[in-house]
């Protein structure tokens, strides 16, 4: 195990949606699929997820847990979440990220990992620069690893330079040791923003540059907005196999473009409605008998070739008056 592999997840999923007209954010459809199911398969190699939030369905196994009080606020429901987390590294998210993707998810992981002096072309680290509230400097007494202090964690920043802390990856000892300061500086979590704990953590920022991943959804014309861009040209096949597959519980690679070629070999060669029953036992074929899809579409492939090439000799046959080929 390592940092990389060893990481529980937070979810936030409370908040009042206030723009959305108190709709359950996290229970809206984006491609056919809740934005909380779409989070949850950016970080499916989690060893603890915890949704914290009103108890919801889930795609899988999720720990619940609800923020002290309901409706405190991204403080009290982190700090809820993190009592049930055990792992060095964790993964904290929003809800309604429809575009978040385990590469990000990846990406933030090994940021956080790195030490201060180690920073990649791209990001920066920072710290808020607020000294803590024992006197401390900050950052001071950090475990140096190697002679280089550590980052508290890594979080996304989008194309325009904002901060992104609920699409981010923290340590747990620095993320606990903030929340334990907030509290004493005043006296609850309840009602505080995030930025009360960003001032003492040393964070490294991934780059978003196409504000992607870090899309969020606030407000309907948002919700409209990432179901639109699913339907874009070059989405929409790949977003509705991952859809397929998620509703299905199977997990498997598809050549997209390989497939296509053999539904499209499959139409011409033989007739328009081979198309989807080959396709059909293609993947039939690979779940029952453990095979490559791309080995058995390129056999299907040559099959459809193969009959279109015996219909085309035999029509020239026909029309020459010679004997079909053999």
């Amino acid at each position: 195990m390592n940092d990389l592999t060893d990481y529980d997840t937070i979810v936030l999923a409370g908040g009042a949606a206030r723009r959305l007209g108190g709709a359950d954010k996290p229970s809206l459809s984006v491609g056919g699929r809740p934005l909380l199911d779409r989070v949850l398969a950016a970080c499916p190699d989690a060893a603890i997820t915890v949704v914290v939030g009103p108890r919801r369905p889930a795609t899988r196994a999720v720990v619940h847990a609800l923020e002290d009080p309901p409706g405190g606020g991204p403080l009290a429901a982190l700090d809820a979440g993190l009592r049930h987390t055990t792992a060095p590294t964790v993964l904290v998210l929003s809800a309604d990220l429809p575009f978040l993707t385990a590469a990000t998810v990846q990406s933030l992981l090994e940021a956080a990992t790195r030490t201060a002096g180690a920073a990649t072309p791209g990001g920066r680290s920072a710290p808020h620069g607020r000294a803590p509230h024992d006197g401390r400097a900050p950052h001071e007494g950090r475990a140096p690893q190697d002679g280089a202090m550590l980052h508290d964690g890594a979080m996304l920043q989008d194309a325009s330079g904002r901060d992104q802390p609920l699409v981010a990856a923290y340590r747990a000892e620095p993320l606990r040791r903030e929340l334990a300061r907030v509290r004493a500086e005043h006296g609850t979590l309840a009602g505080l923003p995030l930025r009360a704990l960003m001032a003492g953590l040393l964070l490294e920022r991934v780059p978003d540059a196409t504000t992607t991943a870090s899309f969020d959804c606030d407000t309907w014309e948002d919700i409209s907005a990432a179901r639109a861009r699913i339907r874009e040209h070059g989405n929409v096949l790949d977003e509705w196999i991952t859809a397929v597959k998620a509703e299905l519980g199977i997990e498997l690679d598809v050549d997209t473009a390989a497939l296509l070629d053999l539904a499209r070999d499959a139409a011409h060669g033989v007739a328009r409605p081979a198309a989807p029953l080959t396709t059909f036992l293609i993947g039939y074929a690979a779940g029952q008998q453990g095979r490559d899809v791309q080995e058995l579409s390129d056999r299907a492939a040559a099959l459809a070739n193969r009959w279109a090439a015996e219909g085309a000799a035999d029509a020239d046959a026909t029309g020459a008056g010679t004997k079909p080929a053999e």
